[in-house]
């Protein structure tokens, strides 16, 4: 079967099953034709919290293009299954980028695994204007505080930002997952007004980053 028309029939996120049933052939067949477009740069390996692996077929996949969930991924103990193939071409995401996208998700797993970030952080005026620019200023600060908590060389937060992004004596609460709160970190989330959705026993993966 030619190369592009198993990509057109194959392109989106699949199992071996689902090749196999799409193309109605045996499992080592459908193995071989995932080896034939990994190796023209189609393909991309993923495996899920159930061990099972699952596979990203896409023509993008060859234009070497990485998504915001590759780089938590790269940078987290704590691996997100691909539900989106959304790339980024021409330019490499900031660290700053991602944080943003990972708060903006509402994920409580995105979010915790993008705690991982703030080892990586340096540009402290561009996250600022991102967070800003997204009204998130008090959500990375509390995310930054609980950080720093939990995960060994976390950079120092600047004192601009800090300052700037502290909430006022009126500012209400809000949630970063709507109905979940900490019963580990109450301390930080007076601080910031802004209640964090997991506990110090969601943290423990990060406890074996060197």
């Amino acid at each position: 079967m030619q190369t592009n028309i198993l990509l057109n029939k194959l392109e989106g996120i699949q199992t071996i099953i689902t090749v196999k049933d799409t193309l109605r052939v045996s499992k080592a067949k459908a193995i071989y034709y995932l080896h034939r477009l990994r190796k023209k740069g189609y393909v991309k390996t993923k495996r899920l919290s159930n061990n099972q692996r699952v596979y990203d077929i896409s023509f993008e996949n060859k234009l070497g293009g990485l998504s915001y969930i590759d780089i938590i991924n790269k940078y987290s103990p704590i691996k997100l299954a691909v539900s989106e193939t959304h790339k980024i071409y021409g330019t490499v995401p900031s660290f700053e980028e991602t944080l943003i996208y990972a708060i903006k998700t509402n994920s409580i797993r995105t979010i915790l695994a993008a705690l991982g970030l703030f080892r990586k952080i340096q540009n402290w005026s561009l996250l600022y204007q991102l967070a800003k620019q997204n009204h998130l200023e008090k959500q990375v600060g509390v995310l930054y505080d609980v950080s720093r908590l939990t995960i060994k060389k976390v950079r120092r937060m600047s004192k601009t930002f800090r300052n700037h992004a502290l909430p006022k004596k009126y500012d209400k609460y809000h949630y970063l997952v709507k109905g979940l709160s900490s019963n580990d970190f109450k301390q930080i989330e007076k601080t910031w007004k802004i209640y964090i959705p997991f506990n110090k026993t969601d943290l423990e993966v990060y406890a074996w980053l060197p």
